[in-house]
């Protein structure tokens, strides 16, 4: 009999198409998943009623397909609205708060078929690349719960990883979307700017950095799930020409990646780290791809310079509101404080040195995709660390003088909104995951999904699946954090 929670969410739509699975075996599935797993791990922080849930299921095989994702649970994460459903953000400031309307991009799931099942945890207002927060119980590793499952989508990585969803959308800022798939053996992937807009609403212009994306088992899903995520919205400036993803080729003979590593030592990385990912090239080389590796084609310090100052920027518009009322200001997170008061106390000319800074890394790392058909990076500078660390401070003997230093290697990207897939690297000798960041140019997203489609068929990672069975499962919020100065 046919196990829907043991296949990719691709094959789940097929078996769905040609009888093979229903629709409300799928959710039944997915509900005695949830029950079995999620207390221990806290993925999912609300959970719509079961009757419910099944009664969608049940209706959507009495239908034809209205979409793409017809039939398929799916778990959005606390950032993003669903209407009639709570958005936290992961804030005392917002918890209990009633969505009144969906998200740009949960409409589109909802119109593809899509059946939402809940909300998938997030740090308050996504910042930081772990999954903690003063409203839910921390979200743990599933290869080991007393690590972390990275950020800020985390709650949607482990969801993922342990069949509580089939499919689940998150967001990217500094690795989000990244970071926690690396570390769940999991696949993730950042759009280029434009291709999911955000709402068209507020500023639409100086704040771009963030972007709502994908995350899957396997690159077919990724791309089935982007398609139904992106397009262009009325009224927005963010109108990048949409062309269908659909399900990636595997045609990579004489495609030259570059590998970036530690950026010439700029960055401090845990040890195993580089040598696992250096050891995944062979993937590649095997699908008849070329790898060799480049020297830093940017100054690091220059980028770090850059990201900091237009992030804390961003962020300080975000929380502007909050911040002028002290009894709110004074529930907010000390990171969050931090990179509001920064952003805050910028010039218009600091900011605009900053925005130059960014330009000339586009035109540089345009003329880098005229010689190379995408870079690599590892998706994170240390293995999962332990749950109650609110931050690694030291890496390989080098102090992190901020929270997110450590995710340091997830700025080139995200600085001018390229398209980048992470990709599962393998296990490090403790058993942990890792992965691999494939940069392409702006605009080629189908190429990368077609370097990891490539690359996922020569390595098959994420069928080495967590156990769930005896792990050491602990109780208890985290201890506030307060970036070093």
């Amino acid at each position: 009999m046919l196990d829907p929670l043991l296949i990719s969410a691709t094959e789940q739509r097929r078996a769905l198409s040609n009888g093979r699975l229903t629709a409300e075996a799928l959710m039944q599935a997915t509900l005695d998943r949830i029950q079995a797993v999620n207390s221990k791990l806290n993925a999912l922080v609300f959970i719509r009623d079961a009757s419910t849930l099944l009664s969608e299921a049940k209706a959507a095989d009495a239908t034809e397909p209205i979409g793409p994702l017809h039939g398929l649970p799916l778990a959005v994460k606390d950032l993003a609205d669903v209407a009639g459903l709570p958005t936290s953000q992961g804030s005392p400031i917002f918890e209990g708060q009633i969505a009144e309307a969906d998200s740009p991009h949960v409409a589109r799931l909802r119109a593809a078929g899509a059946i939402i099942i809940g909300k998938t945890n997030t740090p308050e207002f996504g910042l930081g690349g772990h999954t903690y927060n003063q409203v839910f119980e921390p979200c743990r590793n599933p290869y080991d719960a007393s690590r972390s499952c990275g950020g800020s989508s985390g709650g949607a990585a482990v969801a993922l990883a342990t069949g509580m969803t089939s499919l689940a959308d998150g967001s990217d800022m500094m690795g989000s979307l990244r970071n926690p798939a690396g570390w769940n053996n999991l696949y993730g992937f950042r759009p280029s700017w434009g291709r999911v807009p955000g709402a068209a609403s507020g500023d639409m212009f100086l704040h771009r950095l963030s972007t709502s994306g994908p995350m899957g088992r396997c690159p077919a899903d990724i791309a089935l799930l982007l398609d139904a995520m992106s397009g262009p919205l009325p009224h927005s400036p963010q109108r990048m020409p949409f062309t269908p993803v659909g399900e990636p080729s595997v045609k990579i003979n004489s495609k030259r990646i570059g590998w970036l590593g530690d950026w010439g030592g700029a960055w401090p990385v845990e040890d195993g780290i580089l040598p696992l990912c250096e050891k995944a090239f062979g993937a590649f080389e095997q699908a008849g791809a070329h790898v060799e590796r480049v020297p830093p084609p940017f100054s690091a310090e220059a980028l770090w310079h850059s990201w900091t100052t237009l992030r804390s920027w961003s962020i300080a518009r975000e929380l502007v509101e909050i911040m002028d009322q002290p009894e709110k200001a004074a529930q907010l997170k000390p990171e969050a404080v931090w990179e509001a008061e920064r952003g805050l106390n910028f010039s218009a000319m600091d900011v605009h040195r900053a925005s130059e800074i960014r330009s000339e890394w586009y035109r540089t790392a345009d003329q880098l995709f005229e010689i190379y058909d995408a870079l690599i990076l590892p998706t994170a500078q240390v293995w999962p660390f332990p749950i109650e660390w609110p931050w690694p401070k030291n890496i390989a003997g080098q102090r992190m003088d901020t929270y997110h230093r450590w995710m340091e290697l997830t700025i080139p990207a995200g600085l001018i909104g390229l398209p980048v897939a992470a990709v599962p690297a393998g296990f490090g000798e403790s058993g942990l995951p890792m992965g691999l960041q494939i940069l392409g140019r702006d605009g080629d997203d189908k190429g990368v999904l077609e370097l990891a489609e490539a690359y996922h068929r020569e390595t098959l990672w994420p069928e080495r699946r967590p156990a769930l069975t005896g792990q050491s499962i602990t109780n208890g919020r985290l201890p506030d954090a307060i970036p070093e100065r």
